[in-house]
């Protein structure tokens, strides 16, 4: 054990306080290159906008546009050959590097994200900015580890920070940048992961403020607060909606997997076609293109009939499914809230025509059926309420979207699928085993004793540990004992274990085990 592992033992309060300013540099970094994603992708969406308006289906610039889609199915190509980890959202990515499946190159995947995200995104497809954002994030997050010559466990509080600006800054929504950082992607509310993620995404806020200003990311003014007695219709939009969720999950990963089947046909040929599809619906449908923020506004401002939203949240669902399929950089973060809003004004429209349902709370169901969806497919539901609370700018609905996304996320789990993020996981692990450094190196790992797990209560000589590790710490409060044989562990506590590295992601699994509630135990 290094002598700066032993610093941080001794020191945890001062090692807080320390990545709390990191979390600062990270999200001041990240909130400036974010912006600079944002800017780059609406002028490439503008450019596309202006090109589908000026050109004619049946003229000679039809060739042109073929062949410019067919330059930038070759471009990305190359990107995502070069490297691969660049490729689809980057959430996953971000989620195996924080366990020690994966290894990043953090200048090499900022760049390429940068540009693959923009070309992609901008060409029309799909995809959303905020996967993307993510791992540009965390990626400054690793940089600034790597040039400070942080460890291990502090470099996974950084990486962690710099995931929380990244979906600050793309969605204007800094504590849903906690919340997500915690609950999805470490599944862990440790006080100095908390203190990092905070420090971050308030400063990568703060940076996107000043360019973009304080609105909320989506328009919808003075929502009123819906009545208890229409919480029965709210309960309904959540069953259907997390039915819909289960099956976006199932339908996209059945995608890769008929995707990995094509494995005759060159990849750039792959990539070119959900791109000649945008080139059509550019033309027929250009709502769908894109992420999606505009369609969403465009709800609460507009009328559309119910088959023309049936129309769009159709091809806006295979699209999608599609444009990720292809394996081009973007993430499926802000389609998901679209297919959403899509269908919960279908839902309004269908109750408002059959039962009568005032039309007055027609933009509640739209943003509720937005957080029961993303709950549904992700299966975060308390990032998804916080979510499009920040989003639309109201906390007086935050009862109604826990109540839709409890009901989604129940629901979804009738299909018994997994969380989409986590789905997309596995699947690269699969795919992809990166060689382990054989340097015979020590770490410090980290997880917190949840009520009713299997050692809470227990003293530390009656519990059966992994093997190859040594328990060195325990953190209750602001209290460090230093663990013996009698000590018990109690719920709350953080414990703390010096392991080899080259095992140290098969340790923290058991750890994990043997510390969170026992119902979750598979």
């Amino acid at each position: 054990m290094t002598s700066k592992t032993f610093d941080h033992l001794i020191h945890w309060r001062d090692f807080k306080l320390k990545v709390f300013f990191e979390g600062i540099i990270i999200g001041l970094f990240s909130g400036l290159i974010i912006v600079a994603f944002r800017y780059c992708l609406e002028r490439a969406e503008s450019l596309r906008e202006s090109i589908y308006y000026s050109a004619n289906m049946y003229s000679v610039k039809i060739i042109f546009l073929i062949l410019g889609l067919g330059l930038i199915a070759f471009i990305l190509n190359l990107i995502v050959k070069n490297e691969p980890l660049v490729s689809g959202s980057g959430i996953p990515q971000v989620k195996g590097v924080l366990t020690g499946h994966l290894k990043m190159k953090w200048l090499k995947v900022l760049l390429l994200k940068f540009v693959g995200g923009i070309i992609a995104i901008g060409a029309g497809l799909s995809l959303g900015r905020e996967g993307p954002s993510v791992q540009i994030g965390a990626t400054v997050g690793q940089g600034v580890s790597r040039i400070l010559g942080r460890l291990k466990i502090e470099e996974k509080f950084l990486i962690t920070s710099g995931a929380s600006a990244g979906l600050a800054a793309a969605f204007n929504a800094p504590l849903s940048g906690v919340i997500f950082a915690m609950e999805e992607l470490n599944k862990n509310f440790s006080p100095a992961i908390l203190m990092s993620t905070v420090a971050a995404s308030l400063s990568a806020d703060f940076i996107t403020k000043l360019f973009y200003g304080s609105s909320s990311a989506f328009d919808f003014p003075e929502i009123p607060i819906l009545p208890v007695n229409y919480y029965l219709y709210l309960i309904g939009l959540g069953l259907i909606i997390g039915l819909f969720g289960g099956l976006f999950n199932r339908s996209l990963m059945k995608t890769l997997e008929y995707k990995d089947k094509l494995v005759g046909i060159p990849n750039t040929i792959i990539i070119a076609i959900p791109l000649l599809i945008a080139g059509l619906l550019g033309f027929i449908l250009p709502e769908v293109l894109g992420g999606g923020n505009q369609l969403i506004d465009s709800l609460n401002q507009n009328y559309f009939p119910i088959s023309f939203l049936v129309l769009l949240v159709l091809v806006k669902f295979f699209f999608t499914l599609i444009s990720y399929g292809s394996g081009v950089p973007g993430g499926i973060f802000l389609p998901i809230l679209v297919i959403g809003a899509l269908t919960g004004n279908i839902y309004n429209d269908l109750i408002v025509n059959l039962f009568h349902v005032s039309s007055h709370y027609s933009n509640n169901f739209i943003i509720f059926a937005m957080a029961a969806y993303f709950t549904a497919v992700v299966k975060a539901p308390i990032t998804g309420s916080i979510l499009i609370t920040e989003m639309t700018g109201s906390f007086s609905h935050l009862w109604a979207l826990i109540t839709v996304s409890t009901v989604a996320y129940l629901a979804s789990d009738l299909l018994k699928t997994k969380p989409i993020y986590e789905a997309l996981y596995d699947r690269i692990l699969m795919k992809k085993h990166s060689p382990m450094d054989e340097k015979d190196t020590m770490i410090l790992i980290e997880t917190v004793v949840c009520l009713g797990s299997e050692i809470s209560g227990k003293s530390v000589k009656f519990i059966i540990w992994p093997k190859h590790c040594l328990l060195v710490n325990i953190k209750r409060g602001d209290q460090e004992i230093i663990p013996l044989g009698d000590t018990k562990i109690y719920a709350g506590d953080h414990i703390f274990a010096l392991v080899d590295k080259n095992q140290a992601t098969d340790i923290e699994q058991s750890f994990c085990s043997l510390a969170m509630e026992l119902s979750n135990m598979p």
